[in-house]
């Protein structure tokens, strides 16, 4: 009768073993499997230097064919609305964008990823340059990644907006911080202005491209979130292999 208790104690306490380090296995394997499951952030990292090497191509090597990148109102190619977002006129241009550009630009890549990001930017930059064709004078010049910017912006905010006092609390810091940092730092950049020659003018702070770049990526998020999702395998009911 003892053995028979001693063999079952050793079954039990044979079982209580395995399921604990059944259980180690699942709690070491997790983080492997968030890491995995994590998106890799590299397409804000391309577009900053690709705007850097725009930079330093114009400024520093003066090449000339980066002028006709520039956005010129009287005359505009389709490709400047685009090509005019990676443009910068001074250091203090670029880099104001740069910063903004980088926190934006990250919060859109972690929520959409890569692809997601670049067609954000390129929208919202090639369609606040629109408007400033639209608005602006025809003598009138425009570059810069403002646009693109306040549309990220924008974009960053709205798809974090969700009912969890996480989210809640980091849409309003980036609210303020925006609302107070972004215009201060645009009033900075003043060096937009100046002649470029040939009756053109390169314009002082584009608020009317920091303005429709925000709405375009408002209406960006808005037009996505009407489109009805998929539903996944997993939803779809069948047979089970």
């Amino acid at each position: 009768m003892l053995h028979r208790v001693l063999k079952k104690d050793v079954l039990i306490w044979c079982s209580i073993q395995e399921t604990i380090d059944m259980t180690s296995q699942l709690e070491l394997g997790r983080p492997e499997e968030k890491r995995v499951s994590q998106r890799q952030v590299n397409g804000i990292f391309w577009i900053i230097l690709l705007n850097l090497g725009v930079y330093v191509a114009d400024h520093w090597f003066l090449i000339r064919e980066i002028k006709m990148l520039y956005l010129y109102h009287s005359l505009p190619a389709w490709y400047q609305f685009v090509t005019a977002t990676f443009c910068h006129a001074s250091w203090n241009h670029l880099s104001s964008n740069l910063f903004f550009l980088y926190i934006f630009g990250k919060l859109v890549e972690e929520e959409e990823g890569s692809l997601g990001l670049w067609i954000s930017y390129i929208l919202t930059g090639a369609g606040a340059n629109l408007v400033s064709w639209l608005v602006l004078p025809r003598n009138a010049v425009s570059v810069g990644a403002s646009g693109a910017v306040f549309g990220l912006f924008a974009i960053s905010v709205l798809v974090k907006m969700r009912w969890d006092w996480r989210k809640i609390l980091e849409v309003l810091i980036l609210g303020q911080f925006v609302i107070q940092k972004v215009m201060e730092e645009a009033q900075a950049s003043a060096g937009l202005s100046g002649a470029l020659g040939r009756g053109y003018s390169l314009q002082n702070v584009n608020h009317i491209a920091h303005l429709s770049g925000a709405l375009i990526g408002v209406a960006l998020v808005w037009l996505i979130s009407s489109i009805p999702s998929q539903p996944s395998d997993s939803d779809t009911p069948g047979t089970k292999t």
